[in-house]
């Protein structure tokens, strides 16, 4: 069974319903892209929970309250993000306290925490501040370790409501560490992930499909199997709505999957592309290095973002004019002058001379023309170069991206990250050959 919904076919949902309420004006005038549904949707569907809905309100009193009140009437569950801070705008406490007829009361465990934080960063605190000190009468304090604003527990009338800050770095750890947990003990969602995951790079939703379904015939109903394609990968999540297949059963026919797959098998779960190399650098005590022109820096910062990342990360140049890659990475300025700076000759240069600069094993490289200015006849808008060192030897291949700056640069990097993926695969297993996607050897 395949289906395109992000929960797997036929999968057996919680009769209660979820909804989510993202408040705050930011988000309406697109100021702030609505983060929170993309997260909090994510981390209920592993626990085997879909919302039912996300509404996305002002933060007037009145489109609150008009709001909540709908909600409250036909869901089991509400989770609530903005509108927890010190500021006038920050209304959402006062105003669903008063539809649910309960008191706010002042709580100084609350007061304190502020106090301590502001103490930390040795700043000092406006009065305003202890209006984020009050707590439903009837309710539970969810503590923030990294902001000022707590979030809000309450089960009430049968359901349960959960507010929470509207900043990311607040909001994200609360959810996975205190709020799942709570949701999971009451019976409201899994206490484990309701299927298992593999994720692929370099093959088709399509492709991967008819490579995989010999094996998911075996099972008939008693799996189902669902597909979630991204930018240069595809996840196939399996499950078993009836439990007639057990979690071990699933997690053996997703290593089927696997060696069935080979190298177009990327990783179990969630790890991303750059966090796979990471751990097969380490694993083979290998280090790398990156040159960019047309990503900008992007190729970079994925290694970047991993922590621990300079146990295999050299280092990264972004060069974008001539100058800066003959100075920098020595590339010469005959190869340049003949070949031009999008060339196959001019990545293989670029990726050779930033291993040497940093003294790293690996290298990837990336020019190109992202558009949407520039390009020649033989390299249009979109055309993109990446090169490959490694101890072995170097090597290029040509890409065409079509389309956005931004989707150009995004599939340049995943394109080169999974190259650079697969060599590394292929240096652990000792197959140090160039793969037969890549290209001549320059």
């Amino acid at each position: 069974m395949v289906s395109s919904s992000p929960f797997p076919a036929g999968a057996s949902r919680p009769a209660k319903r979820y909804e989510l309420l993202t408040l705050g004006d930011e988000l309406l005038l697109g100021l702030t892209a609505n983060g929170h549904l993309t997260f909090i949707g994510a981390q209920l569907g592993r626990r085997g929970v879909m919302l039912a809905r996300n509404v996305t309100i002002t933060d007037e009193a009145v489109d609150i309250a008009r709001q909540f009140r709908e909600s409250w009437a036909q869901a089991d569950v509400i989770i609530t993000t903005g509108g927890l801070g010190p500021t006038c705008d920050d209304r959402t406490r006062e105003v669903i306290a008063e539809v649910l007829g309960q008191k706010l009361v002042f709580d100084p465990a609350i007061e304190q925490a502020i106090i301590d934080r502001f103490n930390k960063f040795g700043r000092k605190m406006t009065p305003n501040n202890l209006k984020q000190a009050y707590k439903f009468e009837r309710g539970e304090v969810l503590p923030n370790a990294n902001g000022t604003a707590p979030g809000l527990w309450v089960e009430q009338d049968g359901k349960v409501l959960c507010m929470l800050p509207g900043p990311p770095n607040e909001l994200q750890p609360m959810f996975t560490e205190q709020v799942l947990p709570r949701l999971a003990a009451l019976g409201l969602a899994g206490d484990r992930e309701a299927y298992v995951q593999i994720r692929t790079a370099g093959i088709g939703e399509s492709a991967l499909e008819t490579k995989l379904q010999p094996v998911f015939d075996r099972y008939g109903d008693a799996m189902s199997v669902a597909f979630c394609a991204h930018q240069g990968q595809v996840d196939c999540r399996l499950s078993s709505p009836d439990g007639r297949l057990s979690f071990t059963q699933l997690d053996e026919i997703a290593a089927e999957c696997a060696r069935l797959l080979g190298e177009d098998f990327m990783s179990y779960g969630y790890d991303g592309l750059a966090k796979v190399c990471a751990d097969l650098l380490r694993a083979q005590e290998k280090t790398l290095a990156v040159a960019e022109t047309a990503t900008g820096g992007l190729l970079a910062n994925a290694f970047t973002d991993i922590c621990g990342a300079s146990k295999f990360f050299a280092g990264g140049v972004v060069c974008y004019s001539n100058e800066a890659k003959m100075t920098l990475l020595d590339c010469p300025e005959c190869l340049i002058s003949q070949h031009g700076a999008v060339s196959a000759e001019c990545a293989v240069a670029m990726a050779t001379g930033v291993a040497e600069s940093l003294g790293a094993d690996f290298a990837v490289a990336v020019t190109g023309f992202a558009g949407p200015c520039g390009g020649t006849k033989e390299n249009p808008v979109g055309t993109i170069y990446i090169a490959l060192h490694a101890p072995h030897g170097v090597w290029s291949k040509k890409l065409s991206y079509p389309g956005p700056r931004t989707t150009v640069k995004v599939r340049a990097v995943n394109a080169a990250l999974d190259w650079l993926r697969r060599e590394l695969v292929r240096s652990q297993t000792g197959q140090n050959v160039p793969s037969r996607r890549s290209g001549a050897m320059q």
